[in-house]
C-alpha cells in the first residue's frame, strides 16, 4: 500500500484516475517469508556442518561418475532421454509455466469483436409491423483493474506453483538417477555372487572327485561322497536363484530407460566394486539443492499468496467497459454515422451479503498455507534424517567390511589347512564341507557389505542434491549474487 502522497494540485479530471492508480498499487494479504525451521548447529555424523541459507539452483553434478563405471554413465544418458516418468514431470511443469500466463493476463484489458444479424417483429398499438432485419457490427473492451492485488497475488501463486513444478521435476530427474544406479549396483552385485557361487560349484566339483576317489581306493566313507555330492548340487541351486535378482533387475533398468524388458539386456563382465570416497568435512550448503525440500517451501509461498487473494473478495471490484460499432437495417448502408452507437462507463461492485462464504474461503487459505508450512518443514527434517541416516550405515558399513575382510582371510586359510588335513586322513570331510561353507559365507557377506556401501553412498548422494565435489565454491558464488 503506497502511504506517501503528494502535496502537488491534481486536476479534478484527473482525480479519479489518480486515485484508482493508487488503489492499484495496493495488494491486501500477508507478503510471503519463508517458514521458520529449527536447524541443528551441526551434525551428530559430521559435526563440521553448519547451517546455511537454500540454493536449489546450485549445480548438481554428474554425482554418477564418481563410481568410475562407463556402464552406469551411459545408462543414466539414455535414461535421461528416454525414462517416462520424466516426461509426466516435464509435461507438468510446462503445464505450470502455462499456468502463469494465464494468471497474467488477468492484468491485461480484454478486446472482442463481433458481427451478425438479427431479423424480428413487433407490433405498437395494435399494430402488426413487417419483420426487419438488422446488421450489426461492434468492438468491444473492458479492464478490471487489479485494485486489491487479486490478481498479483494469483500471478504470484502462479509463479511460485511453476517453481515447485520446476523444482518437482528436479526432483523427479534425481530420483531417476539413484533409482537406476541403485539398480545397476544390485544387478553387478547379482553378477559378482553368482561368479562367487560359479566359482564354489567348481572347487566342490573337484572336492566331489577327489572324495569319489579317496572313497575307490577304501580311504573315504561312503557318508563323505555323499555329503560332497549334496554340498555341490545346494550350490548350484544357489547359483540358479542368483538369476532371479539378475533378470528382475534388469527389467527395472529396460523400464526405466523407457524399453520393454524382452529387448534390453546388460551383458554380465567383471565388475570392480569401488565405493566413492565421503569427505571428512562436507559443507551444509550441499543439503541446500535438495529439490524436494525447494519444491515444499514454494508451495508454502503459492499457499500464502492464496490468502491474498481470498481477502481481495472483501473488497469492491471496478469495470472498465467501452464499445462501439454500427447497426443498421437491412439494405442500409451499415457503416455510416447515423447507425454508430457506443458506450462507455464504469461499474462499481460490491458482495453485500455471501452468507460468509467469502470469510470460510479465508479461513480454508490460512489452513492451507499452515500445512503447506508444516509440510516444508516435515520435508526439511525427512532431509536430515536422510543424510544422517546415510552418514551413520556408511561409518558402521566401513568398520564393519574391515572386519568382515579379516574374516574371509581367516576362514580361506582354515579351508586351505583343513583340506589338506582331510587329505591327510586326520580329519573327516564333515571338516571339509564346514570350512568350505563358513568361507563362501563369509564371501557372501563380504559382497553384499560392499553392496549396502554402494547403495549408501547413492542414497547419501540423493540426501545431499547431488554431487559434492565442486559444488561448495558454486554455492558460495550463488549466495553473494
Amino acid at each position: 500500500m503506497i502511504s506517501a502522497y503528494s502535496t502537488r494540485r491534481v486536476p479534478r479530471s484527473a482525480a479519479p484516475l489518480a486515485a484508482a492508480l493508487l488503489l492499484a498499487a495496493c495488494a491486501v494479504g500477508p507478503d510471503y517469508v519463508r517458514p521458520d525451521t529449527k536447524m541443528p548447529a551441526a551434525f551428530v555424523e559430521s559435526p563440521d556442518w553448519q547451517r546455511a541459507q537454500p540454493a536449489d539452483a546450485a549445480p548438481r553434478g554428474p554425482w554418477w561418475t564418481s563410481f568410475g563405471d562407463p556402464d552406469l554413465n551411459r545408462l543414466q544418458e539414455q535414461a535421461a532421454q528416454a525414462n517416462q516418468n520424466l516426461a509426466v514431470a516435464e509435461a507438468h511443469y510446462r503445464q505450470a509455466q502455462a499456468a502463469v500466463d494465464q494468471a497474467r493476463a488477468g492484468l491485461f484489458p480484454t478486446l472482442s469483436a463481433s458481427a451478425g444479424l438479427t431479423r424480428s417483429a413487433n407490433g405498437t398499438n395494435g399494430l402488426k409491423l413487417p419483420p426487419q432485419t438488422l446488421h450489426v457490427a461492434s468492438v468491444s473492451a473492458s479492464w478490471v483493474p487489479d485494485l486489491w492485488g487479486s490478481v498479483r497475488r494469483s500471478l504470484e501463486s502462479a509463479d511460485a506453483n511453476a517453481a515447485a513444478s520446476a523444482a518437482t521435476l528436479a526432483n523427479a530427474v534425481l530420483s531417476l538417477q539413484s533409482e537406476l544406479a541403485t539398480d545397476y549396483f544390485t544387478l553387478r552385485v547379482a553378477d559378482e555372487q553368482q561368479r562367487l557361487l560359479e566359482e564354489a560349484v567348481q572347487a566342490y566339483q573337484h572336492s566331489l572327485d577327489l572324495t569319489l576317489s579317496r572313497y575307490r581306493g577304501g580311504v573315504a566313507a561312503q557318508s563323505d561322497v555323499v555329503q560332497a555330492r549334496a554340498q555341490l548340487e545346494a550350490t548350484k541351486a544357489q547359483a540358479i536363484d542368483v538369476g532371479i535378482t539378475r533378470g528382475q533387475m534388469e527389467h527395472a533398468i529396460a523400464v526405466l530407460l523407457g524399453q520393454t524388458p524382452e529387448a534390453f539386456t546388460v551383458p554380465r563382465r567383471s565388475f570392480l566394486l569401488v565405493v566413492p570416497a565421503v569427505p571428512a568435512q562436507l559443507p551444509a550448503a550441499l543439503l541446500q539443492r535438495r529439490p524436494d525440500v525447494a519444491a515444499a517451501e514454494r508451495l508454502a509461498a503459492a499457499a500464502n499468496a492464496q490468502i491474498g487473494v481470498a481477502q481481495a473478495a472483501f473488497f469492491p471490484s471496478l469495470t472498465l467497459a467501452a464499445s462501439g460499432g454500427y447497426r443498421a437495417p437491412s439494405g442500409a448502408d451499415l457503416l455510416t454515422a447515423p447507425y454508430r452507437f457506443w458506450s462507455l462507463g464504469p461499474t462499481l461492485a460490491e458482495t453485500l451479503f455471501d452468507a460468509g462464504a467469502r470469510s470460510a474461503a479465508k479461513r480454508a487459505a490460512i489452513a492451507n498455507y499452515d500445512a503447506s508450512a508444516a509440510s516444508y518443514r516435515q520435508s526439511v527434517l525427512a532431509a536430515l534424517q536422510n543424510v544422517e541416516d546415510e552418514l551413520l550405515a556408511l561409518r558402521l558399513l566401513a568398520q564393519e567390511s574391515a572386519v568382515e575382510d579379516a574374516a574371509v582371510a581367516a576362514a580361506e586359510e582354515n579351508l586351505r589347512l583343513t583340506t589338506n588335513q582331510y587329505k591327510a586322513g586326520t580329519v573327516s570331510y564333515l571338516n571339509v564341507i564346514i570350512a568350505q561353507t563358513t568361507a563362501l559365507t563369509d564371501h557372501v557377506t563380504a559382497l553384499n557389505i560392499h553392496s549396502r556401501q554402494l547403495a549408501a553412498t547413492v542414497q547419501l548422494f540423493a540426501a545431499l542434491g547431488g554431487d559434492w565435489d565442486g559444488a561448495a565454491p558454486a554455492l558460495s558464488r550463488a549466495a553473494t549474487n
